[in-house]
């Protein structure tokens, strides 16, 4: 399982996600081209977004494969939308 949440600069926690993203194949198939924020994702790995990359991941979040989402995509969005009114934030995928 893959957590979300966002942090600021000193690591504090400012929100988090009660859903996770449960790792599938159909992730590590991504076309690194057409998905390169949600590519960056990994199962035992963090991958972390900053504001500017907020908007490509929300985009991306749009195209997904609908075999690939499910209540995380929502509770992304939400994440994404408190990284983008904050400031020193950034969104984390959190593996195990």
């Amino acid at each position: 399982m893959i957590n979300m949440a966002v942090r600021g600069d000193s690591g504090n926690v400012v929100a988090s996600a009660k859903a996770g993203v449960k790792w599938t194949a159909g992730f590590a198939d991504l076309d690194s081209a057409e998905f390169p924020m949600l590519w960056a994702l990994t199962p035992y790995g963090d991958a972390v977004f900053n504001q500017r990359q907020v908007p490509l991941l929300l985009a991306e979040l749009d195209r997904l494969p609908a075999e690939l989402g499910g209540d995380w995509v929502g509770q992304a969005r939400e994440l994404c939308q408190v990284v983008e009114r904050g400031l020193h934030l950034y969104l984390w995928f959190i593996g195990d």
